[in-house]
């Protein structure tokens, strides 16, 4: 069967193939399919730290507000 996804291939600890079997079992999906929606989610996780930690570095006490209008004119 011919696919237009990326495969790649992971080498898992033993410990984390059987969490990711217990998850796709419970959830009823194929161990791939909870594996890719886990890699993607995680991927979701790490781009909201880079966010914050953008966001932290711009609030402070000088930072200047504008209003929503204002800032997409």
């Amino acid at each position: 069967m011919a696919t237009s996804k990326k495969r790649i291939m992971v080498s898992l600890p033993d410990d984390v193939d059987a969490a990711l079997v217990h998850l796709a079992d419970r959830d009823g999906v194929p161990t791939a399919t909870k594996a890719a929606y886990l890699i993607k989610l995680a991927i979701e996780v790490d781009e909201d730290t880079v966010w914050d930690e953008i966001a932290s570095k711009r609030d402070n006490k000088n930072t200047k507000f504008v209003s929503h209008d204002e800032a997409w004119a």
